[in-house]
């Protein structure tokens, strides 16, 4: 199993990319382009978790959303046509203190 560390820093709020990420409205491609809206399909959500299958171009995947830690969000694989057991997405927050009001978002992959 492969781990991938991804970094990208941003002037939005941790609050801010975690309401884009959980947004599971229609147009969700136009910020996440390989999630279609014909893929979509919020199974539950609560006011800190949902259970949503997305994708686009024939692969797509069901995830475990879980925000209850303001400061990460977890994305846990259920069931997928593509990736594996144990697959998912961390994005944490971490405030960059030298740089003011800057965040730096991290992407870890599982999987």
């Amino acid at each position: 199993m492969s781990t991938i560390h991804l970094r990208q820093t941003t002037t939005a709020t941790p609050e801010q990319f975690v309401a884009g990420l959980t947004d599971f409205g229609p147009g969700r491609a136009e910020l996440f382009p390989n999630s279609a809206d014909d893929y979509l399909k919020v199974h539950s959500q609560g006011p800190n978790e949902a259970d949503v299958t997305e994708g686009s171009g024939g692969v797509w995947e069901r995830l475990r959303y879980d925000w209850s830690d303001p400061s990460r969000v977890v994305m846990t694989t259920t069931d997928s046509n593509t990736w594996g057991g144990h697959s998912g997405y961390i994005y944490t927050f971490p405030r960059l203190p030298q740089r003011g009001d800057r965040y730096r978002c991290r992407r870890g992959s599982r999987g």
